[in-house]
């Protein structure tokens, strides 16, 4: 007769046998698998070009569009392109230990490898012929001589493509000497292009040089035909979040490589921050600072002027910087910018994106022709640009209220039970060759392509989320 204990252990193991054998016949999960390699096969063997993307090809994949038409031998790297599918077979591969999914991986990693600039980070595109005007000049000695060699944190380029690097680093044990070589040289180069005061330029194609440190302040000269540079994308940059991409970057490279230069370098992007805060009665900031430290223009359309949308972006950087260093001093510039938010806010609850200096009123654009003119009248804007951004105070104001309690524990996201509705949509609407096929209904898209309303068109963007999405449901019910 068996003895307690042993029936007892027998009975444990039937229930697990009977749990696997339940979770293996689930066919919820095994259609998850199976739209994620048939969807990835497709992208990976049909729509890569060496190992790279774009952001959008026609259903028949000979149209291929990024910042417009892209080359035949051409890849891009600005989100949602090669880093953006890249990061997406990294989490199929760490949601199934497919090694089909990490190979694809290497392949786009390898192909960042290739355009790697001589200054250390990329430009928003690599081009495989070397006679291509646009192609940089490569690290590898393949690119174009006289091409351009300047490294730019413009849109996310470089900041979505070193994490990916990371992130494949990883993966590979950092044992690729590949991939870990161009990460390594990267970071570095990264690091080397932050000024003093902490601030980092839009580009660069050397080390930067030394500048005063010193605290914003309103020039005292008319900014409307005052205080032009040529060169502005070598000065202290704000623009399209490029704080907080950087902000991503050195927060995961020192959970990656333990190295607390990144946490230096991250702290300090936190004084610049606080040096860059304008003073009363606008204690916002701007796109764009010279040396001097005031707003300067940028592009023709882009005025110095305080900005909506960087000053938000600016608010969730130093929470993130202060959970992270737990100093204070982080904290002190926010609630002044949240007030100046509030009161800026536009009839529609919309911000502006520009502010002019002192006055505050809203600032706007008008176009004929190339000539761009200031105006405080929003009826006549060019369509190419948002003169206008959504507001985010409520969740500032939310997450702020947590950090000052640290809190800093993030809700839960979903249940494999609450993804699943979301799962079986993303599997229902993939056609029987693997793509996700989108339609054009006027939203605004990156690298703004000229679809007419009813267009199809595959998205890179729709297939990393989703991709992401079921590798996330997959890990979940394992």
């Amino acid at each position: 007769m068996k003895s307690p204990v042993l029936r007892l252990s027998c009975l444990l193991a039937l229930t697990q046998l009977a749990a696997s054998v339940a979770l293996s016949a689930d066919p919820l999960k095994e259609q998850t698998e199976a739209t994620m390699k048939k969807a990835a096969a497709f992208y990976a063997g049909k729509a890569a070009m060496n190992g790279g993307y774009v952001y959008y090809y026609s259903p028949d994949l000979k149209m291929r569009l990024g910042e417009g038409v892209a080359q035949p031998y051409q890849i891009f790297l600005q989100p949602p392109g090669t880093p953006t599918v890249g990061m997406a077979l990294l989490k199929a591969y760490d949601a199934t230990g497919d090694r089909f999914y990490l190979d694809a991986a290497i392949s786009a990693g390898r192909a960042i490898a290739y355009g790697q600039l001589k200054s250390g980070a990329w430009r928003q595109t690599v081009d495989f012929d070397p006679r291509s005007k646009t192609a940089g000049v490569y690290r590898n000695g393949k690119g174009n001589p006289k091409g351009q060699n300047n490294s730019t944190l413009d849109d996310d380029q470089s900041q979505a493509t070193m994490r990916f690097m990371m992130r494949l680093d990883k993966a590979l044990g950092f044992k690729d000497k590949q991939i870990h070589e161009s990460i390594s040289i990267a970071l570095d180069a990264l690091l080397k292009a932050q000024f003093p005061n902490g601030a980092f330029p839009q580009v660069w194609e050397e080390p930067v040089r030394p500048q005063k440190v010193i605290k914003a302040s309103f020039p005292n000269y008319d900014y409307r035909t005052e205080g032009r540079v040529k060169n502005y994308w070598d000065m202290y940059t704000l623009n399209d979040g490029l704080c907080g991409t950087v902000t991503q970057v050195l927060i995961e490279a020192n959970e990656i490589y333990g190295n607390d230069r990144y946490l230096k370098a991250l702290a300090k992007l936190g004084d610049f921050l606080i040096l860059a805060q304008m003073p009363e009665p606008q204690p916002a900031w701007a796109q764009q600072y010279g040396y001097s430290m005031h707003p300067i223009w940028a592009r023709k359309f882009e005025p110095p002027a305080i900005t909506g949308g960087e000053t938000q972006d600016a608010i969730n950087v130093l929470m993130t910087i202060y959970e992270i260093t737990g100093d204070e001093k982080y904290l002190k510039p926010i609630p002044s910018a949240l007030a100046w938010l509030k009161r800026s806010l536009l009839k529609d609850g919309q911000l502006a994106r520009y502010y002019e200096m002192r006055s505050n009123r809203p600032l706007y654009m008008e176009r004929e022709g190339k000539v761009y003119s200031l105006t405080y009248s929003d009826a006549n804007l060019p369509s190419h640009y948002g003169w206008k951004i959504g507001s985010r105070i409520p969740e500032l104001e939310a997450r702020f209220a947590d950090v000052r309690k640290q809190r800093g524990v993030r809700a839960p996201g979903p249940t494999a039970a609450e993804l699943a509705p979301r799962v079986r949509e993303i599997i229902g609407s993939m056609d029987r060759y693997g793509r996700w096929v989108s339609t054009f209904k006027g939203e605004p898209l990156a690298g703004q392509p000229k679809f007419r309303p009813g267009d199809h068109y595959i998205h890179s963007g729709v297939f990393s989320e989703n991709l992401e999405t079921l590798s996330h449901y997959l890990t979940l019910v394992k």
